[in-house]
């Protein structure tokens, strides 16, 4: 039986994730800061491990992990998933506290959670396993407003590559997701209205989350032989080919 560590998993595209995974028969990991919502994503499923703890917290990722490979064994996979997100501002308009939250969890916790998840990838016998980092189209182009975002998503690209580079040698895969309007709780706004780089607002086109987790089942479920190494699901008619 495969194993998976999965960060933000109490709500959104992680949960949804989660449940898929454990659906079909893994061992899965369910990372983030409050208990409660991780239980209700376990269900009492005897295979979910619930792991409360916070991403940018080196210590309790460390231990975190720890436990997983405690309880497994070993871990194969890892769905570096945890994100935040801020309402669209011009940068000088942005608390820089407000980017300190965002950049501590979206850059520095999916470090962290590389990073403990390569570690023992590389030293557990068999040697080897695959990481998959949630970006966004926002890695690729801007929203209106979403310098803090972008920079972010764009970080997690470098993550992606310069840990496919690194895990050559060790039997360790990385990919990246990058996701455009998949219909969460974080992305509800799309459906009412939302600012468009023309100064408009514009209701954009949304998809069932249900995509992003089977084109991640996809992708952790490969042989270490074959790899995605980036893909973008979204839905096609939002204002990204050819966005502003």
């Amino acid at each position: 039986m495969q194993s998976i560590i999965i960060t933000g998993a109490g709500s959104g595209i992680g949960r949804l994730t989660a449940k898929a995974f454990l659906d079909a028969g893994w061992k899965v990991g369910l990372v983030g800061r409050r208990e409660a919502p991780l239980e209700e994503t376990a269900g009492g499923n005897p295979n979910a491990l619930v792991l409360p703890f916070d991403v940018a917290d080196p210590e309790a990722v460390e231990a975190g992990f720890d436990k997983a490979m405690a309880e497994w064994g070993r871990i194969d996979a890892l769905f570096n998933n945890a994100g935040v997100g801020l309402k669209g501002a011009m940068i000088d308009e942005i608390p820089a506290e407000d980017w300190l939250k965002l950049s501590s969890i979206n850059i520095t916790g999916m470090f962290l959670c590389a990073r403990a998840a390569f570690g023992r990838m590389r030293r557990q016998d068999p040697q080897g396993g695959r990481i998959i980092n949630n970006g966004s189209v926002s890695a690729h182009v801007p929203r209106w407003g979403s310098a803090p975002y972008t920079t972010s998503k764009h970080a997690v690209t470098g993550l992606t590559r310069s840990l496919s580079l690194d895990g050559r040698a060790f039997n360790i895969a990385c990919g990246q997701i990058d996701i455009g309007n998949a219909l969460t709780d974080m992305a509800q706004a799309m459906t009412q209205g939302v600012p468009q780089a023309d100064g408009s607002i514009a209701v954009e086109p949304v998809m069932d989350a249900a995509h992003v987790a089977s084109t991640v089942m996809h992708m952790a479920t490969l042989p270490l032989e074959a790899n995605v190494q980036f893909v973008t699901v979204m839905a096609p008619g939002m204002p990204y080919i050819g966005r502003g």
